[in-house]
């Protein structure tokens, strides 16, 4: 009956234990700080002083998860989900394209799509790629890889185009490095009236075209777009956070944010100008 008795106590001992292990483990996790994956002069998505709209987001998701934010600050976008996510040195992206195969992606925070920029006082007919005024003015600025540069070439103005391209990054070559496009440049130069016309990605103008001295015009291009060839080229995208695939844990949490935070979310979305789209 004694040894009975022990082994009851230790069993109790035992439980107990275990809860307070539990418990100092939940507790842990929430005083843990979420580390974001940002980069570090990115504008106006983020950069190490915390000016751009993706750092209100990761702010305003510390304050959801109840735990301070830390930035992983990266400089080449090319590799930073290899090199700093998958190898868990961070562990949230606040923006990617919805369904990105390398990560686990949330649902979508918001859409947007590719705009045509120009000043107002110009006042062009500006309403699609087959708009004649695009195979007439000057100059064009738009940034390689995108959407934009694929139209350019469809519509038969990226040899004329070359030249100026190339300027806008200081006839820097490409190869084998990341040559970086400044949006406010793209936009300024437009403002300034050295280009007629910019072809950019929504968010990545918003903030310089709003903040324009010059008035400027954004209109948003269908997404109705074809190549020479006739495949669709598409000009309107979903943005999501990210995690990595093991993290599905930490993926639920998100969702949970952007469901119960969405108004937060557009607010601040909307104070950077940037054009929202619904949903397909």
């Amino acid at each position: 009956m004694k040894i009975k008795i022990v082994c009851l106590i230790g069993l109790v001992i035992v439980s107990g234990c275990a809860a307070t292990s539990t418990e100092r483990a939940r507790v842990s996790a929430q005083d843990k700080p979420i580390r974001v994956c940002a980069a570090e002069n990115e504008m106006p998505y983020s950069n190490n002083q915390g000016e751009g709209f993706e750092n209100k987001l990761a702010e305003l998701l510390g304050q959801y998860l109840n735990r301070k934010v830390k930035y992983i600050y990266w400089k080449d976008p090319r590799y930073f989900i290899r090199d700093f996510l998958d190898k868990g040195e961070c562990d949230v992206v606040i923006g990617v394209d919805a369904g990105d195969p390398r990560v686990l992606t949330t649902k979508p925070y918001y859409r947007s799509g590719y705009v045509f920029i120009s000043r107002e006082q110009d006042n062009l007919d500006l309403e699609n790629w087959d708009s004649e005024i695009l195979r007439s003015v000057r100059r064009i600025g738009f940034i390689p890889g995108t959407p934009a540069e694929v139209m350019i070439r469809a519509i038969g103005r990226y040899s004329d185009m070359f030249n100026y391209n190339k300027e806008l990054v200081g006839f820097k070559s490409r190869r084998n490095q990341y040559v970086k496009y400044e949006n406010s440049k793209l936009v300024n130069d437009v403002a300034s009236g050295k280009a007629e016309v910019a072809v950019m990605w929504g968010p990545a103008a918003a903030r310089y075209v709003k903040a324009s001295s010059t008035p400027l015009r954004m209109i948003v291009i269908p997404d109705n777009n074809t190549r020479a060839d006739g495949q669709k080229v598409g000009h309107h995208y979903s943005t999501s956070m990210a995690v990595r695939k093991e993290d599905g844990r930490l993926l639920k949490q998100l969702d949970q944010f952007i469901e119960q935070k969405k108004s937060e979310i557009e607010e601040i979305l909307e104070q950077e100008g940037i054009p929202l789209l619904s949903e397909n």
